[in-house]
């Protein structure tokens, strides 16, 4: 018999996890010791390689730096940076999530965060952890010519320079718009300034449609087996490129359209996790080269759910191969661990 998902009375309080003071004293470094931001990342400990078993759980928080607030009905729930690096704080701190991709901002914040945490006697969230820069976000939603999504975050010097561990890009394909062409060009020259440094680049391809005045995705095998052979090609190696693409209908044919290793997207928002489990079970299960998950905000923002125990169950998914019904007694189970971690410390 299969556990059945439920809230019940729950209800994460973000607040008692990361409350307002803590948040704030962020400013307050920003101003009066930034200095602190490049000491703490030169000083970070490293992965010496970037897997353990071969497999990556990432958790993406790139949407903002595009102009992506949206979560369901509130069309601002992402611009909230308190509840946004709240709910980052809880996977980082309180689950074997991998790591993180995010633009300078975002990383810096929990840069900061990890260094109060260390100044009161704490053990640092952010050692060993994959941190990867994203690298463009210059495709604004909602602004004319977006498709052009130009290079304006991290670059290859840059995240060598912050120590990071990778970097993170995205084309998107639309067949009739020359503006493809362009993007394919500019990714495939940050891959190869990626390798001068010995960094890992993450590609994403989105083929997209203009459709009611704005962009849609089309995720299906045939449109990716076609996109997975573009990015394959990209660049002066391919010897450490990892993909991140959908899981779809006959993801098989996607997974065999390479040797390289494949990270599942996660998807919008929802207040349930079950489809999430049931798709990453199955994309594990498909094939060798499906090494793990690169997911934002259906798990960032869960519904009431605790992200934390959302994170905790895609994170056995991938790294022990639970089935979806044994990620939802993981969910269950995981809320509000470590709930005490940023306040025990951070006075």
């Amino acid at each position: 018999m299969s556990t059945e998902y439920s809230l019940g009375d729950y209800k994460f309080n973000l607040k008692a996890f990361f409350p307002a003071r803590i948040f704030e004293m962020i400013t307050d470094i920003r101003v009066d010791k930034p200095e602190i931001i490049e000491q703490q990342a030169l000083t970070r400990k490293r992965r010496p390689r970037l897997t353990r078993d071969g497999k990556l759980t990432i958790l993406a928080a790139d949407h903002p730096a595009r102009g992506v607030t949206v979560i369901g009905d509130d069309p601002f729930k992402m611009g909230n940076r308190h509840q946004y690096l709240g709910r980052i704080l809880r996977v980082l701190i309180a689950t074997d999530f991998d790591g993180f991709m995010s633009t300078a901002d975002m990383i810096e914040d929990l840069i900061i965060v990890d260094y109060l945490v260390q100044k009161g006697g704490g053990p640092s969230f952010l050692d060993e952890k994959v941190l990867i820069g994203c690298m463009q976000r210059g495709g604004v939603a909602g602004v004319v010519g977006e498709l052009d999504d130009r290079f304006g975050s991290y670059s290859a010097e840059s995240i060598a320079r912050f120590r990071l561990d990778g970097g993170k890009m995205m084309f998107r394909f639309v067949p009739d718009d020359e503006r493809t062409l362009w993007q394919i060009d500019y990714c495939s020259k940050a891959i190869t300034d990626l390798y001068r440094y010995n960094l890992v680049p993450f590609v994403e391809p989105l083929r997209m449609d203009y459709v009611d005045g704005k962009w849609v995705s089309k995720n299906t095998a045939d449109e990716l087996v076609k996109l997975v052979g573009v990015i394959g090609g990209m660049g002066d190696s391919s010897r450490c490129t990892w993909m991140k693409l959908p899981y779809c209908q006959d993801f098989h044919r996607v997974t065999m359209a390479t040797t390289q290793p494949i990270l599942m997207l996660g998807g919008p928002s929802k207040e349930d996790p079950r489809h999430t489990y049931r798709d990453f079970a199955a994309g594990m299960a498909t094939r060798n080269n499906v090494r793990g998950a690169l997911v934002g905000r259906n798990v960032s923002f869960p519904g009431f759910d605790d992200p934390a125990a959302i994170a905790q169950a895609i994170n056995e998914i991938v790294h022990r191969g639970i089935s979806a019904d044994e990620a939802i007694e993981v969910t269950l189970g995981h809320r509000d661990k470590k709930i005490d971690f940023l306040t025990s410390y951070i006075t």
